[in-house]
């Protein structure tokens, strides 16, 4: 695991998926959003690495079909990760 030093992520839970293909990239991605759900964790984080962009390609257009998912967007700071804001957040206030 990685340490986030940004205070202001450094609770949401995230993901971690460096040296994943694209196709396992996106069934760890949809089970992670799938667990947080069941958490109600509804703030997550996917770390995607910079590299190439593949794996960023790939997670955002899955991201994009999940109606679960009602915004993410690339971190300020890193565009390594993207910052993902999920459906149930909006039930609980």
């Amino acid at each position: 695991m990685r340490k986030i030093d940004d205070p202001f992520l450094a609770f949401n839970p995230y993901i971690d998926l460096h040296g994943l293909d694209r196709i396992s990239a996106i069934i760890k991605t949809k089970e992670f959003i799938t667990d947080s759900l069941k958490l109600k964790k509804y703030d997550i984080i996917i770390i995607h690495g910079k590299g190439s962009g593949t794996l960023k390609e790939s997670v955002h257009e899955y991201l994009k079909t999940d109606k679960r998912v009602i915004e993410y967007k690339t971190h300020n700071f890193n565009d390594g990760i993207t910052v993902v804001k999920l459906e149930g957040d909006s039930y609980e206030k």
